[in-house]
């Protein structure tokens, strides 16, 4: 297991990390302009989570999570570019500009959504990773979810079968202390959620999610395991969304305090002052860096601007599936 990590891997997770940032920050600029219309859950906070689990993968392993996934999307290859289109829902959206915020998608990334129902993703993710299970090869599923929807019972009928099969898939709880604004406390007894996994013998562990080193070894411990046919892991990486739930969350269930607490935590100025203490980067290399960040963001929002609106031939394609299923073909 790696426990040093060395300077291109640290710049990987910089430029990736703000990345996320900047696209979100812009994000929920461009909404209160209303030109992103609908619902729109930012990831700012959560940056080391998605990074960290990115840096543990193959490009062809499969992840899927909830209706916050921008910031998943971009770490998992998707471009600025198809990634604003769809916010703004033009045509070269990432799906169409059918989706919006919360279903991005992408075959080649293997980026198999964003979900809006709370909790409908685990047992999809349970079925990708029976597809590789069945075709007998060695690609990991990550099935990510909120704490929210760690309450719903799909999750408990997906870790029977997922365990029972032996399936290569790996379950995340991305625990950010509240389900829209209804913190962990007021949900449950058992507030460590990793727990859930016992009854049915899953491995499972808690992991900081301010820290993308941490969330890159316990990501790496069970990538091997999925891929050795040791089965299932469940990781609840605790972690924090600067924003509310949505853009329409005020967020007035929370103290400055605890909000003030966790930004001392910020994941990005954790991996930046990495790079400082081990000198990996000149502070030149770190601006041009910041420069081609802010360059890409600027590209994608003129991007969507100047891209077209869907055809309204559009409407009805893509409701039935019209080739064979591509995960039996393989």
């Amino acid at each position: 297991m790696q426990t040093q990590f060395d300077k291109q891997q640290y710049l990987e997770w910089y430029e990736s990390m703000l990345l996320q940032r900047k696209f979100e920050e812009k994000a929920g600029q461009l909404y209160g302009m209303q030109k992103i219309r609908g619902f729109c859950h930012l990831y700012i906070g959560q940056e080391a989570v998605s990074a960290g689990i990115m840096s543990a993968l193959r490009p062809d392993d499969n992840l899927i999570t909830a209706y916050r996934d921008h910031g998943l999307a971009l770490a998992k290859g998707m471009t600025a570019n198809e990634c604003m289109a769809e916010l703004y829902g033009k045509a070269t959206g990432c799906t169409g500009g059918k989706g919006g915020s919360m279903h991005f998608f992408s075959k080649e990334k293997r980026f198999f959504g964003g979900h809006g129902i709370v909790g409908g993703q685990i047992g999809l993710g349970a079925g990708i990773a029976f597809a590789d299970y069945y075709n007998e090869n060695d690609r990991v599923t990550v099935c990510m979810f909120g704490d929210g929807a760690a309450r719903q019972g799909i999750l408990h009928e997906t870790y029977n079968m997922a365990m029972l099969w032996n399936l290569p898939v790996i379950f995340i709880c991305e625990n950010n202390f509240y389900a829209m604004g209804t913190s962990v406390e007021r949900t449950s007894k058992v507030l460590d959620i990793s727990k859930m996994a016992d009854s049915f013998d899953m491995p499972s562990e808690t992991v900081d999610g301010m820290d993308p080193e941490a969330v890159h070894m316990a990501m790496e411990k069970a990538v091997t395991r999925a891929r050795e046919k040791g089965g299932p892991t469940f990781l609840e990486i605790r972690t924090y969304r600067y924003r509310g739930h949505s853009m329409s969350d005020p967020a007035k269930y929370r103290t400055k305090e605890e909000e003030a607490k966790y930004k001392e935590q910020d994941p990005i100025q954790f991996v930046l002052k990495r790079i400082e203490d081990k000198k990996f980067a000149t502070e030149e290399e770190i601006e041009a860096i910041n420069e081609k960040v802010k360059k890409e963001v600027d590209e994608c929002v003129k991007f969507a601007e100047e891209s077209p609106w869907p055809d309204m031939s559009e409407l009805y394609n893509h409701i039935y599936v019209q080739e064979d299923y591509p995960f039996i073909k393989d």
